[in-house]
This record gives structure tokens, sequence and C-alpha cells, in this order.
């Protein structure tokens, strides 16, 4: 067990090293990935996007995790609240 926690560990951080590479990509950002916090927020104070970066981050997901996150969603708040919720959300939900 204490194997696939390492396993899911692994994976979590390599997905958030994936999806912060894709975002910074997605929207020219001028910081690297490794400078985004999984836990900041995406919005406001934290990274700083607006309504039209978290659009193009969704289509980013869409397109790259096989996702359709629809932009009436009531958990948009919470998927797009940090990279670590995106990154939960897209690990529940992505295609195989």
């Amino acid at each position: 067990m204490q194997d696939n926690q390492k396993s899911n560990i692994t994976g979590t951080a390599a997905l958030q090293d994936e999806v912060a590479k894709l975002m910074v990509e997605c929207l020219n950002l001028d910081i690297t990935a490794d400078q985004i916090i999984p836990d900041a927020p995406l919005y406001g104070e934290g990274l700083g996007l607006d309504s039209i970066d978290i659009l193009e981050v969704a289509l980013m997901v869409s397109k790259r995790y096989g996702l359709h996150i629809s932009t009436d969603s009531a958990d948009n708040q919470q998927i797009f609240s940090s990279l670590r919720s995106l990154c939960d959300y897209i690990a529940a939900h992505k295609s195989l």
C-alpha cells in the first residue's frame, strides 16, 4: 500500500508539473511552471488569472486530457481554485 501511495504522489506531482507547464505555455505567463504554487489561488491574488484565462485553461484541459468542463458548472469555482484542485479534477475524470 505504501508503494501505491508513493506512486499516486509521484503521479500527482508529475501531473501538476505538466499542467503548470501547459498553463504557462497556453497563457504566455511571465513565470516558469515551477513558480506556480500548487495551493495558491488561480484567480486574483494568487496567479492573477481572469475569466478569459480560465476559459483558455479549460479548453487546454479539454484538448489535452479529453475532459469536458462545462462553462456553467457549479463546480468550476472549486475546480479552478488552485493548480492542485484542477489536477485533482483531471486525475479523477481524465479519459484513459
